[in-house]
Order: C-alpha cells, then sequence, then structure tokens
C-alpha cells in the first residue's frame, strides 16, 4: 500500500467505452494533469476503462497500492451505461445513498429549461453512502469527494469537460488546498527546437538530464524536439528563479536550433523578427498547397509582414507569374535547385516583399523516380538584395504525403528565422 506519509501521489481514471474506441478525444486527462501540476501533486499513472464493473474495480484494485488521491471522469449520467459510482460503491462495500437534496436540485436544473426530469435521472442522486457531495454548477450529475480508507481519497468529475472544468476550480482545488494538498507548485517551461534530432540534442545537453529540481527531459514530435524544464517549489517566484537559469544553459548549448519557448510557433518566431526588420515575406509553393501561408497567417497581425503568395502548381502559373524559364522546367523538371531559385526570386519580385520564400518537391504518394524520389524538396530564399540561397532536403516519404508536406513547410519558415537572424544579430 501507499506510504501514508506520501502526499504526492495521485492518479487519473478516465471512464466511459467511448474513449477507448477513440470515438472522442480525451481532454480531461490533459487538463487534469496540467491543474496537477499547478498544485504541486504530480501523479503517476493515468488509465482509461471501460464502462464495466468488474474492470472498473480491477482498475481501483491496483490505483489503491500506488496512489492517494485517485480521480475519475465519466460514467456519472443517468442512463445504464453510466456505473461509476454503483462500481466505487460496490468495491467498497459500501451501499448507494438516496440524497434527496441532489435529487431536488436534479429537478430545479430540469424546471429552469422548461423540461420535466425524466425518471432514470434520479440514479444521479444515489451516491456511496458517507461520500461527501462534488457539486456541479453548470450541469446535472453531481460528483463525489470520499476519503473511501486510510490515505485514500476518490473524487469524481462527469466527461463532461465544461462541467468538469467548474467543478474542479470552484470544489476540488479549494478541497485539496484544505487537506495540506498543493502547498508546493510545479512550474515548467518547455524550449522548442528544430533542425536538430532528439538524440543529438541530448547529446549536446549530457549532464543537464541528471538534475533533480529542476528536472530536465526530452521529447519530440511533429519534426521538433522540446526540452521541458520543471521546477518545484513553494511559491511560483521560486520556481521560476529555479528554471530559467536552466533554460538559459539549454539555449546557449542549442544555439540556433533554439527557436522558441511554450506557446511559441516557427511562424510567431519568424514574424516577430520580420516586424523587428521591418521587412515583409512572399511565398511561392508548389508542394505545400498554401500550407506556409497559412502557418504564417495564423499569427495574429501577420498582415504586417506577410504580403501574400503564389499556388504554382502547374507549370503555366510557374512560368507567367513567376518567371521560371521553360527551358529550365524542360531541362530540370519542376522538382530542382533551379526552378526553386526562380520561384523565389519570382515570387518576391511579383509582390515586391523584401524576402521570397519557395518550395518545391515531390509530396507523394506518386511522382516519384529513382532519381527524383517522394520526399525530395527544394527551398530556395531570395534576401532583400535579390541574393538566392536553395537547400535541398530528402523528406521521410514512409510518414505519408501530409508528413512531406508539413516538414517542407516548418523547414522553409525555419530557414527564414535563420537568415533573419543572420542579419539582426
Amino acid at each position: 500500500m501507499v506510504n501514508p506519509n506520501d502526499r504526492a501521489s495521485a492518479e487519473i481514471i478516465c471512464i466511459g467505452t467511448e474513449l477507448l474506441l477513440g470515438e472522442i478525444l480525451n481532454s480531461n486527462a490533459r487538463y487534469l494533469a496540467r491543474h496537477l501540476a499547478e498544485l504541486g501533486i504530480p501523479h503517476h499513472f493515468q488509465t482509461v476503462v471501460g464502462d464495466n464493473v468488474d474492470r472498473i474495480h480491477q482498475t481501483l484494485q491496483l490505483a489503491q497500492t500506488r496512489s492517494s488521491i485517485v480521480i475519475t471522469t465519466g460514467g456519472l449520467g443517468p442512463t445504464p451505461d453510466d456505473l461509476t459510482h454503483s462500481a466505487i460503491a460496490s468495491y467498497f462495500n459500501t451501499p448507494l445513498a438516496d440524497r434527496p437534496e441532489i435529487t431536488a436540485r436534479i429537478e430545479a436544473y430540469f424546471t429552469q429549461r422548461g423540461l420535466v426530469m425524466p425518471p432514470n435521472n434520479r440514479r444521479q442522486a444515489q451516491l456511496p453512502q458517507g461520500a461527501q457531495i462534488l457539486s456541479n454548477p453548470v450541469g446535472s450529475a453531481p460528483g463525489i469527494i470520499w476519503e473511501a480508507a486510510p490515505n485514500f481519497t476518490l473524487l469524481t468529475f462527469p466527461g463532461v469537460s465544461r462541467e468538469m472544468q467548474a467543478m474542479w476550480s470552484e470544489t476540488a482545488v479549494p478541497y485539496l488546498k484544505s487537506k495540506g494538498w498543493g502547498q508546493q507548485i510545479f512550474h515548467s517551461k518547455v524550449l522548442r527546437h528544430w533542425g536538430i534530432s532528439e538524440s543529438g540534442l541530448a547529446e549536446k545537453l549530457g549532464s543537464l538530464f541528471e538534475l533533480n529540481n529542476p528536472t530536465v527531459a526530452p521529447y519530440a514530435g511533429n519534426g521538433e524536439v522540446r526540452i521541458r524544464i520543471t521546477g518545484k517549489a513553494a511559491n511560483e517566484a521560486a520556481a521560476v528563479a529555479m528554471v530559467e537559469p536552466v533554460a538559459e544553459k539549454v539555449r546557449a548549448i542549442a544555439g540556433r536550433d533554439s527557436y522558441g519557448s511554450d506557446d511559441d510557433t516557427l511562424a510567431s518566431v519568424t514574424g516577430q523578427l520580420l516586424e523587428r526588420a521591418g521587412q515583409t515575406v512572399a511565398v511561392a509553393e508548389s508542394c505545400t498547397g498554401g500550407w506556409i501561408g497559412q502557418q504564417l497567417t495564423t499569427v495574429p497581425g501577420s498582415s504586417h509582414y506577410f504580403v501574400g503568395g503564389v499556388e504554382s502548381y502547374d507549370n503555366r502559373v510557374k512560368q507567367q507569374l513567376l518567371q521560371v524559364s521553360e527551358a529550365d522546367l524542360l531541362a530540370c523538371g519542376a522538382v530542382s535547385e533551379r526552378v526553386a531559385r526562380q520561384m523565389a526570386l519570382g515570387g518576391r519580385e511579383l509582390l515586391q516583399a523584401d524576402w521570397g520564400v519557395s518550395v518545391t518537391g515531390i509530396a507523394g504518394p506518386g511522382g516519384g523516380s529513382a532519381e527524383k524520389p517522394v520526399g525530395l524538396v527544394f527551398i530556395g530564399l531570395a534576401d532583400p538584395e535579390g541574393k538566392v540561397t536553395v537547400s535541398e532536403h530528402q523528406f521521410a516519404a514512409k510518414r505519408g504525403r501530409d508528413w512531406v508536406r508539413w516538414l517542407t513547410t516548418q523547414t522553409a519558415i525555419d530557414r527564414l528565422r535563420r537568415a533573419l537572424l543572420d542579419r539582426l544579430g
């Protein structure tokens, strides 16, 4: 069993067959995980279990051996497959008790909406005997707070995210703090990197991963590498003071591969650099279908620096709008260094921008050859003086067309970011 002195042990159990079938996204687990961290309550396990009493019992049995707090979501509705409270009660050999005050509240909930409460909603007023009501200010399904065994507290929430979040902030957090939880907080900073592999960055950072407080952990996704630095302290200021020096070390070691932190994106950071330089950019896209322009314009205020773009899939568009040489198209093909060079310069001149970015490649799944395989991409960059550089890339085609397009998009924006950094110093 859990050590009674261990006050930092929480577990999340999400109940619902629809989660196992992938019919809905399990956003509740993410929300709870982030807010447990804000309270300084680490949790080490998350489980998804279907609407089955025996399997819920098995999950509770395991959770009781390793966690002091168990938080469940889902299974609190009025239908027969809403089993959470009855399964919890039977696991602890405790009867369900009718709570008239809950029935009255549910009836009022329906009356306010001009409806009559269906009889099956009375199920929601049956809670394990001895459990405290965790009220639901925005829905009909209440939860419970129940110290069901020594050093083992259960908190149950509905699966509807809006209801769960309101119940968490209004009732659960004050309760946990009143019981001595949340006396320390976690502060995390995520540093974002592009142009380096997870293993390559990990090798550079070396001994930083051995720190205990703050901790440093790498994880990769969508082609980038993120480094999460997490400090635990008595208050936010102290935790930030622990994290920032380590973040500065990571940035210094990673250099230009470190592009931002937390909610930054390559597009937002590059946009900031363009604004700082007082310069504009135009794009000429052939294999990304407007994704570069879409990413850049996702950022509020991007009209200050993004002039526009040309989707030049057909060679006639390349020739007529971007002034790409017909002879080069015939001799080298659309996917070539020469064409990427002319597209970048042509887009810049056509749209009268300071910078021109171009991409041309084979996103697949068809269209490749031995000489030009799927995933081959050329990225052109024309600077304010009209000098053009082109880089050649071979992206992993086995992950599909959209993966090639995504890596092309992000790498093109990253090339512009690095060029701007070189100029701005």
